[in-house]
């Protein structure tokens, strides 16, 4: 097992389920050598009793690179968090914000909420097993457990376990009555509830989540916390990605060209091709890596249309290329001028 530095949280692609696989995680790499990348949760059954290598198996070149994990269990968090460790992951994150049916049953993600001590008792017996960070992700309350009073008693007993660092969705969560899909978009972003929870634990770190489009958005934020997660907007407008090196890691490389991006994820796909995967289950993270320029509809119709098919190679690729025209391809700007939102105004 190689050691790797803690992850920095300036800046990170938050797990999506269904999407965060170890495929998308290779193309984000190409674009961004220091955002911080997370798995999709996996449930610690999953994990005991499944295919490990399905679920855990990434290229090296995804680091920093955290696992995120399911489940309620001190014991079976414990256990998978040290296979997490042995498999090269460089932080062991805890989701306690997930609301779907199917977490709720197994009594884990955002219903954990209401149970800090169980959050507390996991967190300690992950953080024995490994040496690497013990992070946990959460909404800022849960159904009618929405109080401030409640979040900063959640904050303070999971921190008196040793957690140090919080990823906060600064949205609250209705078990019942939203999909999913709703409680990323219905509850009200609390933005300030965030930044009261900096002011009121300075020793802990606070990477806020929810809502952020853009990188002016993500730099208001920093003014604030200690860090900015980014989820839809990352994937459905990649390049978004490209810039990140520069504005907030302060690299004095110039941003990734599209054409560059391609160019670097070539022998990725070519290995992953000898080895028998699908070059859609590939591409299809790459469908808005041309969103708002000039052959986009070309490029997600190509590949859509011609990657699923057995013995589909490169060519398919180079067929979807051949219709964006050569200064999209060596553009560093994320959208046609007039198109970015506007930063974030406080």
């Amino acid at each position: 097992m190689t050691s790797h530095p803690p992850p920095p949280h300036t800046f990170s692609v938050a797990p999506m389920l269904d999407w965060t696989d170890r495929h998308c995680r290779a193309f984000h790499r190409t674009l961004s050598k220091h955002t911080l990348l997370y798995t999709e949760m996996i449930t610690t059954g999953a994990l005991l009793h499944g295919d490990r290598a399905r679920h855990l198996d990434f290229s090296a070149s995804e680091h920093p690179l955290a696992l995120q994990l399911g489940g309620s269990d001190p014991a079976a968090l414990a256990e998978c968090a040290r296979i997490g460790e042995e498999w090269g992951y460089d932080e062991i994150n805890l989701n306690c914000g997930c609301p779907s049916d199917r977490v709720q049953s197994g009594a884990f993600g955002a219903c954990l909420m209401a149970t800090p001590d169980v959050v507390a008792r996991g967190v300690e017996a992950m953080r024995r097993a490994v040496s690497v960070p013990v992070t946990v992700k959460h909404r800022i309350g849960i159904d009618d457990l929405d109080s401030y009073d409640h979040l900063h008693t959640f904050v303070q007993t999971v921190a008196a376990a040793g957690c140090q660092t919080f990823i906060v969705h600064a949205r609250k969560a209705w078990l019942s009555g939203l999909s999913p899909k709703q409680n990323r978009e219905v509850p009200p972003l609390r933005y300030d509830v965030v930044w009261q929870l900096c002011t009121d634990f300075p020793q802990l770190t606070f990477v806020l989540n929810g809502g952020v489009q853009t990188l002016g958005e993500a730099e208001t934020h920093l003014n604030w916390v200690g860090g900015v997660m980014v989820g839809r907007a990352a994937y459905q407008t990649p390049y978004l990605l490209a810039a990140v090196d520069r504005r907030l890691f302060g690299e004095v490389a110039p941003d990734p060209s599209r054409r560059e991006v391609i160019e670097a994820l070539r022998p990725y796909l070519a290995g992953q091709l000898e080895q028998g995967v699908y070059l859609s289950r590939m591409l299809r993270h790459t469908l808005g890596l041309f969103a708002g320029h000039s052959g986009a509809r070309h490029y997600k119709r190509t590949i859509s249309e011609q990657a699923f098919k057995a013995g589909a190679g490169l060519e398919v690729l180079d067929a979807a290329l051949a219709g964006i025209p050569d200064a999209v391809l060596d553009s560093r700007e994320l959208l046609p001028p007039t198109r970015e939102p506007a930063a974030l105004a406080l």
